[in-house]
């Protein structure tokens, strides 16, 4: 089987689009890979930490932030949308009517129920070694927040810990537990 390519990618999400599907299509080392609708925990996590983020940078106009549908060429052809992605505004003054063609500058990926954690990692890294930051794997089922950072070894946060990232945001703290979907009381219901 040949490899494809990105007009291959445009066809398959154009023809997924037409009929219906609500999938995003990747494209890894020629192949392409579906990608569904995620459990609506990590679609949560994923809306609290842009909403986190954008409340931060959009006032300081440091860049933009991604959800998972925001797609990226990479330098090695691939093509990837992160579950959370953000840019300097120095590296994306304006975003194009395409794909962005540029490696974000934080990846953030949520693991969901189906998800494998391997791969994710692996995505991360290959991400950071393509230019990214930092990269953060957020995982749900074990309540940890993963941050990757160059060479250096993963840091593990916890529910109880605060994230930063100065390298990016300057002065931004997020404690972790900000992440996880609330459990509302009944009294809180209308």
């Amino acid at each position: 089987m040949s490899k494809m390519t990105l007009k291959d990618v445009e066809q398959v999400q154009t023809a997924l689009s037409q009929a219906g599907l609500d999938y995003d299509v990747e494209l890894e080392n020629g192949k392409i890979s579906l990608v569904g609708p995620s459990d609506i925990v990590s679609s949560e996590i994923s809306s609290r930490l842009i909403a986190f983020l954008f409340a931060w940078v959009n006032p300081r106009r440091w860049g933009r932030i991604f959800d998972s549908a925001g797609g990226f060429i990479l330098p090695d052809s691939n093509l990837t949308a992160p579950d959370v992605s953000f840019v300097r505004a120095a590296r994306l003054r304006q975003s194009p009517r395409y794909f962005g063609e540029i490696v974000p500058d934080l990846v953030v990926e949520i693991k969901s129920q189906s998800d494998r954690v391997k791969p994710l990692v692996d995505k991360i890294l290959n991400l950071i070694k393509l230019g990214a930051v930092v990269g953060i794997l957020i995982d749900p089922d074990t309540a940890t927040v993963t941050v990757y950072r160059g060479e250096n070894q993963p840091i593990i946060f916890t529910t109880g810990d605060t994230l930063t990232i100065p390298e990016l945001f300057p002065g931004w703290e997020l404690p972790i537990a900000e992440l996880w979907p609330p459990v509302f009381d009944q009294e809180e219901e209308n």
